[in-house]
């Protein structure tokens, strides 16, 4: 087991041509977390020994991960950390990729758009492009051994399942997005073509609880995000390796830093950060750094950052920063290094499932602007871990007010970091998981949940909110 100060420092090998980013079975295990000791000097013994506990009544179990890139975005952030974390607690997991032409992730963008409450249809050539991929997946054995449970995540990968379930495995579901409930409701066309996919499953799981659609055929548990506070973007950083990467990208680190960190995505609400940095620059001597980098299942990430490059091109003030993909670690690095380098960050979306860079921030103590949409009401709470986007000219204000009074600052992301530290750390989610599981196929047997069933082990799950 590696030390946590050895922690990822080896270098990371291309996934096989087959899709396999991890697998202790195949011998190709290209990155691991800490021991678990480390973990337990942050979150304690007894959270660990619940972690444990549920790790016990698994072992023997062989799980598989499946979603549509190991580059880019939250999904694969949470993997690199909680597949060999699983390894690390006796629980075999596996990671592999499903393939697809550009074809097939510009369908799945739509689906995902159209998911978060975007206007549009899915033609029956979007479904015929989406039917065949997973097929084509299917044929070449994707699955090229037999779990016994299997996490399916975000919409790419959710109809594999039709294909490729065999008796006596238990299929989750594992939606990230922010889906809006209208589209949802029963009797949509929309509602029908996600059901006909997801029936096939033994139960989803929901970042909260209004995301969880009123009229499904099957259980539901409502299981957030979480950051892992050892890997490469979140451990502690020296002065130097933040003074190394803002020097490289021509920063200078005695103008405060206003900072938007996250995927170049059109929810993203990049718009909102530059009117907001222009308001508070008049009044203020700040920067502004953009920074993010281009997800491979992501097609609209493109067009995203050329319109916020034609925005900026001539102002010096701000750091548009497409951030290098093809090292994972230098990335994770330079990620951590602006946030811990940024005096307030920001992240105004339109939709956001949960919002890890959000909770990355957090566990920096960093006072953090962001929308009260989607799962952010999980982390921010206004006044208190951080201050809700409204108006670009409120949100102008809040800054200049946290740049002018640096005590006041330094209290709210305390209070951030703090929360993050008691709710949205991998041990605890991971517990989370491997009881979800234990539930469907230990507790429940052959009694099956109600398909009405909606399971939370916490208190952030309220009925009153669900849409």
């Amino acid at each position: 087991m590696m030390s946590a100060d050895e922690y990822e420092k080896q270098p990371v090998l291309l996934p096989p041509d087959d899709g396999t980013v991890y697998s202790k079975r195949k011998g190709f295990c290209p990155f691991s977390v800490p021991s678990l000791d480390a973990y337990t000097a942050i979150v304690g013994e007894r959270r660990m020994e619940r972690l444990e506990k549920a790790a016990q009544k698994l072992k023997g179990l062989k799980f598989l991960e499946l979603n549509a890139t190991a580059r880019g975005g939250g999904v694969a952030e949470m993997l690199y950390s909680s597949v060999p974390f699983l390894n690390a607690v006796g629980i075999e997991d596996e990671w592999k990729v499903i393939k697809g032409e550009e074809s097939y992730f510009e369908v799945t963008k739509a689906l995902h758009n159209l998911l978060q409450g975007k206007k549009g249809k899915f033609t029956p050539e979007m479904k015929q492009i989406y039917f065949s991929t997973l097929e084509k997946n299917a044929r070449e054995n994707i699955i090229d051994y037999s779990p016994d449970v299997v996490l399916v995540h975000d919409p790419q990968p959710l109809g594999l399942t039709r294909f490729l379930k065999k008796k006596g495995e238990t299929w989750f579901w594992r939606c990230h997005i922010d889906i809006e409930g209208e589209v949802m409701n029963n009797g949509s066309r929309l509602w029908s073509f996600v059901t006909s996919w997801a029936q096939h499953y033994d139960a989803a799981i929901f970042s909260a609880s209004h995301y969880a659609p009123s009229c499904w055929p099957l259980p539901e548990f409502i299981i957030p995000p979480f950051i892992d506070p050892l890997s490469e973007k979140n451990r502690e950083l020296t002065r130097e390796e933040i003074d190394r990467v803002l020097e490289k990208y021509h920063i200078d680190f005695r103008v405060p830093i206003i900072a938007q960190i996250g995927r170049f995505d059109p929810w993203k609400g990049f718009d909102r950060t530059l009117a907001t940095f222009r308001r508070v620059r008049e009044e203020k001597k700040c920067q502004l750094v953009l920074a993010g980098g281009l997800a491979s299942d992501d097609p609209e990430g493109v067009s995203v950052l050329s319109d916020i490059y034609q925005q900026t091109e001539r102002d010096e003030d701000i750091h548009v920063l497409n951030l290098p993909m093809a090292d994972r670690l230098e990335n994770c690095l330079e990620v951590n290094a602006l946030q811990r380098a940024a005096s307030v960050i920001m992240q105004p979306s339109t939709k956001e499932g949960f919002g890890l860079v959000i909770t990355e921030a957090l566990w920096k103590g960093k006072p953090v602007i962001a929308s009260e949409i989607g799962g952010i009401p999980l982390q921010i709470k206004d006044e208190s871990t951080g201050y809700y986007y409204k108006t670009s000219m409120r949100a102008a204000e809040k800054i200049i007010y946290l740049l002018s009074h640096q005590k006041a600052a330094t209290s709210l992301g305390a209070r951030g970091r703090e929360y993050v530290g008691e709710h949205f750390l991998l041990p605890d989610r991971i517990a989370d998981y491997l009881i979800a599981t234990d539930t469907i196929i230990n507790v429940a047997g052959d009694r099956k949940l109600h398909p009405d069933s909606i399971i939370s082990y916490h208190p952030w799950f309220k009925l009153g909110k669900r849409r």
